[in-house]
């Protein structure tokens, strides 16, 4: 995390969106006297915020230089998802298949969210904070603040130790690394000064002004920006189910508490748009014009828990109409998947499922831009759904053991997640393949998907359909969810796997020494070229440091 390149990065962005900023003279009496009206002061907060968003899911480098790379959780994903079978790629041999990490190489695979986080958010969100406090903009401090905490507690997550406290240091050339625990902690500081600062409305806040940055996100609005805030914070203490903790500060209280103040409809999701054209950072991550998922292909168990081919999930029978508008189907109109590692065998040439760009399952470019559900250039990105806060207030009413609760506000879950495919992800979807209010109504009905008796529910109801409504989009958190439960931890009432179905790589990687995947390692460009005491220090040399468990999962 080498200061002199977030400062590089920072200039940069500000360089292709605002102009050269003002940089520090050797003769400042000069530049005083004769400033140059084309070489502002400072870069305007409204101009830097969109880049700082849009670091959120992934961002490109602007048409005019600076700012590069592929930064943020959706590139993280397209590897990393490999991990959670949300897809795997679609040629045997692959590491990442394999749940290896990286080591004995200087790439940067595994640590994008590192980069979005120390490079792409961290000195322009400290920015905004400053420069917005200078200005009495109390909203744009509010919202660098909120999104500081997500980018705070998304890097934690997935790196475990990382370096807080002396983080943007810019007097520092090595940096010591903080416990998760206290990342967790400054987390919900973060949150509840986000708040305050939202809910503020003298000095130069300004809904129309606070748009100008906030455009493609949430369009200004404070109170959408709270229920964020929100979200953020029961993530916090719903991702500590596993420690003592959880039960004995009754955490599931907290949980419940800050889903109610958070995301209970639609409307308020937080969703990235794009709009368009031949710039890859205004396209869809995920869609053909970018061309970064073409060696991916949906994961054989999405596809047997959307049809019911999973004999060991609740939904065992069931064909779920969602199906159609979160995968692709085969030649031979049926849906399948592929086994991690395993590529294309086993799977007969009529069974092989069209990529995420609807071409044959060979193909890994597309011209036409024929993907559906977040798989086209335009389509919304869904970072925060309603569906998931109802999913997570669910889970800590069942721990909680208000069953009733559970039950009701779990099936309201699954009513989101239908609302937002019908009305979000439809247009793509052959007519005769359409969710309708019967075939909803039908599926929800089966006690089988939501039980009559609410004591028949079950935390595998709850995970499964939960995986299923983040679908895509949803990694970090649901690779957060599935390594509480150790991917194969079983569930009490059933004594089968939560996560039922679910099967680890058949093969892993050498360097995993028979573990799974917990964690990725630090970044390397940064980190490995200068920081190596302090990768000692937390074991990060070892070549199954991807291994190790994080703080949050364990007991």
């Amino acid at each position: 995390m080498k200061n002199k390149k977030h400062i590089h990065y920072f200039i940069a962005v500000t360089l292709a969106l605002v102009g050269i900023a003002n940089l520090q003279s050797c003769n400042k009496k000069l530049d005083d006297a004769y400033l140059n009206p084309n070489n502002p002061i400072e870069g305007a907060i409204e101009a830097i915020l969109p880049n700082v968003i849009n670091q959120m899911t992934s961002t490109a480098a602007p048409p005019t230089g600076g700012g590069g790379g592929s930064y943020g959780p959706a590139a993280e994903a397209v590897t990393l998802g490999k991990y959670i079978q949300y897809w795997n790629s679609y040629t045997t041999g692959d590491v990442y298949d394999q749940m290896g990490g990286v080591f004995a190489t200087t790439s940067d695979v595994t640590g994008i969210v590192w980069a979005m986080h120390y490079y792409g958010i961290g000195p322009n969100a400290k920015y905004i904070i400053s420069r917005g406090t200078a200005q009495k903009k109390w909203d744009y401090v509010g919202v660098a603040t909120a999104i500081f905490a997500w980018s705070w507690l998304t890097l934690t997550e997935e790196h475990g130790e990382v370096i807080m406290r002396q983080a943007f240091d810019t007097e520092r050339q090595q940096f010591d690394y903080d416990q998760q625990a206290d990342v967790y902690d400054s987390v919900r500081v973060m949150c509840d000064n986000a708040i305050a600062f939202l809910n503020r409305t003298d000095g130069a806040v300004s809904a129309t002004n606070l748009k100008y940055g906030d455009n493609y996100f949430y369009g200004g609005d404070v109170n959408k920006w709270k229920k964020f805030v929100y979200a953020v914070k029961a993530r916090t203490f719903a991702h500590l189910s596993n420690k003592a903790i959880y039960a004995s500060k009754n955490f599931a209280d907290s949980v419940i508490k800050y889903c109610d103040l958070s995301i209970n409809s639609n409307a308020d999701n937080a969703v990235q748009k794009w709009v368009g054209g031949n710039f890859s950072g205004t396209n869809n991550y995920y869609g053909p014009y970018r061309s970064n998922i073409g060696s991916l292909r949906q994961s054989a168990f999405i596809a047997n828990l959307l049809t019911g081919t999973n004999t060991e999930s609740p939904f065992t029978g069931i064909m779920d109409p969602r199906t159609p508008y979160l995968i692709n189907e085969n030649t031979n109109g049926t849906y399948k998947g592929v086994v991690p590692n395993l590529g294309n065998s086993g799977l007969g040439t009529s069974d092989q499922p069209k990529n995420f760009w609807r071409a044959a399952f060979s193909s890994v470019s597309v011209t036409a831009d024929s993907g559906r559900y977040i798989f086209n250039n335009l389509a919304p990105f869904p970072m925060l759904t309603a569906a998931e806060v109802m999913f997570t207030k669910a889970e800590a009413a069942f721990r909680k053991g208000n069953k009733a609760l559970a039950l009701s506000t779990y099936k309201r879950a699954i009513e989101l997640n239908f609302e937002m495919l019908t009305t979000q992800y439809q247009s793509r979807i052959p007519w005769v393949n359409l969710i309708t209010p019967a075939s909803q109504a039908a599926y929800l009905a089966d006690p089988k998907v939501v039980p009559a008796d609410a004591n028949l529910l079950t935390l595998s109801h709850i995970m499964l359909q939960k995986y299923i409504a983040l679908y895509g989009h949803g990694f970090n958190e649901t690779w957060t969810d599935m390594r509480r439960f150790h991917y194969v931890d079983l569930d009490p009432s059933t004594g089968k796997k939560v996560y039922a179905g679910f099967t680890p790589p058949a093969t892993l990687n050498i360097y995993n020494a028979g573990k799974l995947a917990y964690r990725c390692r630090p970044r390397y460009n940064s980190e490995y070229l200068y920081n190596i005491p302090a990768l000692q220090k937390i074991g990060a040399l070892a070549s199954d440091y991807h291994t190790k468990e994080h703080w949050f999962s364990l007991p």
